[in-house]
């Protein structure tokens, strides 16, 4: 993609003059990936903008990993309230996706979230709900130095600091 396109959906648009574009490649689990990011503060295009308060630009993330030799291409689009600065925007999206990825492995791993069966009604959201609670008051308690899961075992095992992280 050069810096005279812009690509929304997969179809061209008009130039834009305030497209920024930072590239960067590194080897991550043994393959190697290479993400580029676009961002652009030329808005007047978006029907919507009205409705998203804040909107100051548009972005969009490629990443191409090669796996066993195949290259894959995909493609994210964000709605930003950021300047433009595409550097920040770059640091901004794997921020996100560090912290979303780190709260969905605790929630699997110490909590079994993927084991839930639960999936009619409002048990599936409630009991999401009642998870993300538990590791809230677990992660609060900073009197033992130990993970999640071994806080779990403690609570389960000594009423006392049961009763201590519930703060009853």
């Amino acid at each position: 993609m050069t810096k005279s396109e812009w690509y929304c959906a997969a179809k061209p648009a008009k130039a834009v003059s305030s497209l920024e574009h930072h590239e960067t490649a590194e080897q991550d689990h043994g393959r190697p990936e290479t993400r580029r990011y676009y961002q652009s503060d030329d808005i007047h295009w978006f029907a919507d903008k009205d409705k998203w308060e804040g909107l100051r630009s548009v972005g969009m993330v490629e990443s191409i990993r090669e796996v066993d030799g195949k290259a894959t291409l995909e493609r994210r689009y964000f709605l930003c309230s950021l300047p433009l600065g595409v550097k920040e925007f770059a640091h901004t999206v794997l921020g996100h996706w560090g912290v979303a990825n780190n709260l969905h492995w605790v929630m699997d791993v110490c909590l079994g979230d993927d084991q839930s069966r639960a999936r009619s009604g409002h048990a599936p959201d409630n009991l999401a709900t009642l998870r993300r609670l538990a590791l809230n008051i677990l992660r609060r308690d900073e009197t033992k130095p130990r993970g999640i899961k071994a806080k779990q075992i403690n609570a389960a095992l000594d009423t006392a600091y049961l009763l201590f992280v519930l703060g009853i």
